[in-house]
């Protein structure tokens, strides 16, 4: 007589034996489900390339959630194993140092974009001149996650993806690396980078015009995230804080911007989405002008003026072609 534990062995059998069939007979759908190509992004604008120039091949998803700055990325246990489980992590080393050690020991999985984005541009590191050691203990404790630096030290802009150019060759050089990992989608993600090309290089051709003749053309932002879109488009840009967003400028260097607002005849400070705006809405009422919102599209939220990359850039061009008095 069977024994229990036979009996539920033998049922487990059979059900079993019952799933594969119906899996068997599902076709081609469940597979096509489990052969996408697993890409985990490291924030927005790598995110959005990745799926343009992926398409269908692939399944990206986003270590930065929607909202959350990504200078401030913090990864979970389930974020880490994440990247070794992904076929391709696509990050940009320097821009998110929680990310920098994580994707090291990731394996041959990893894709740093910045090799073929050229970052070719440098800025100042902000220094703390004029505090306090409390205040300047304070600082570095808030930047205790970022890779120290000098004070002075030039350090490279990782914000590259503000020149749409530069995200085209991204786009490009994505696709070849994409093409290893899943070679039968070589052609497509060709095609895609293509596309994507397309459809950047229009966007530069609509700011080369729009900014082309601006009334003021330095731009003073809530933090030093614009360099490269104004090194594209002949304008200079003062970063109220440093590259990263967290790097709160000390009271004589916000005394020197609000100076320097004036004596150039700026208009128009700009504060950002996923930035306290309460800095730059001090220098701008310091100097006596308006404040206006300019993305640099480190990530989306519901307060976005736009669903993707393109959507906000041309959101972008129209606020700074009022803010500086473009004709």
């Amino acid at each position: 007589m069977p024994t229990i534990s036979t009996r539920v062995l033998a049922a487990t059998a059979a059900s079993a034996t019952a799933l594969l069939l119906t899996a068997c007979g599902s076709g081609d759908d469940a597979a096509a489900a489990s052969d996408g190509v697993g890409v985990v992004a490291a924030f927005y604008p790598l995110q959005w390339a990745a799926e343009r120039v992926g398409g269908d091949r692939v399944d990206v998803t986003s270590l930065t959630p929607p909202g959350a700055e990504p200078h401030d990325l913090e990864l979970t246990p389930r974020d880490v194993a994440s990247l070794t489980e992904a076929d391709l992590v696509v990050y940009l080393q320097g821009f998110q140092p929680a990310l920098d050690d994580a994707a090291a020991e990731a394996g041959d999985n990893t894709w740093d974009a910045g090799q073929a984005a050229d970052l070719s541009l440098t800025t100042e590191e902000h220094s703390h001149e004029g505090e306090s050691e409390e205040e300047h203990a304070e600082h570095a404790e808030e930047e205790g996650g970022e890779e120290e630096h000098a004070e002075g030290e030039e350090v490279t802009d990782p914000h590259f993806w503000l020149d749409p150019t530069r995200l085209a060759d991204v786009g490009d050089a994505l696709a070849e690396r994409l093409a290893e990992t899943d070679p039968d989608g070589a052609a497509t993600y060709e095609e895609n980078a293509a596309a994507l090309r397309t459809d950047l290089e229009a966007l530069d051709a609509e700011m080369q015009e729009g900014l082309a003749d601006c009334a003021v053309s330095t731009l003073v932002t809530s933090h030093d995230a614009f360099g490269y879109l104004a090194d594209r488009y002949g304008l200079e840009v003062v970063g109220i804080s440093g590259l990263s967003p967290s790097t709160e400028p000390s009271p004589g260097q916000l005394a020197e911007i609000s100076t320097l607002v004036r004596e150039t005849g700026v208009t128009t400070v700009y504060t950002e989405t996923l930035v306290d705006p309460a800095v730059a809405e001090t220098v701008a009422q310091e100097a006596g002008v308006q404040t206006a919102v300019l993305d640099p599209l480190e990530g989306l939220t519901d307060e976005s003026a736009g669903s993707d990359y393109l959507e906000v850039m041309r959101a972008d061009l129209a606020t700074l072609q009022e803010g500086q008095g473009c004709a």
